[in-house]
């Protein structure tokens, strides 16, 4: 089994920053894609950033250039770095990673730009 957990939403200001964490445990033997997810009130959940076994990302175009996602391979962790926050970033964001036999999610943390 694998375990996935983010942390680090808050309720910050539009223009402010955050930086998510998240980190997978268990039965991990290689390092493994892990990507972000959100999902906002009454909304789907959206694909945001991903980051493979070699570190290189994708974003989904809303937030390029806002935000970078990085990994520590060392503890399983990876992190989203967002800058210039706007209020339609407010969502809960959800951390995956794929491993050879399924996906994993973790619960979500919450994210709320508002003034």
């Amino acid at each position: 089994q694998v375990q996935v957990a983010e942390s680090g939403g808050d309720l910050v200001q539009p223009g402010g920053s955050l930086r998510l964490s998240c980190a997978a445990s268990g039965m991990l033997f290689s390092i493994r894609p892990m990507g972000w997810y959100r999902q906002a009130p009454g909304k789907q959940r959206e694909f945001v950033a991903r980051i493979d076994n070699g570190g290189n990302t994708i974003y989904t175009d809303s937030v390029k250039g806002r935000c970078t996602m990085s990994r520590d391979n060392a503890k399983n962790t990876v992190f989203l770095q967002m800058n210039d926050l706007k209020p339609e970033d407010t969502a809960v964001y959800y951390c995956k990673i794929e491993t050879l036999a399924r996906d994993y999610w973790g619960q979500g943390t919450q994210v709320t730009v508002s003034s």
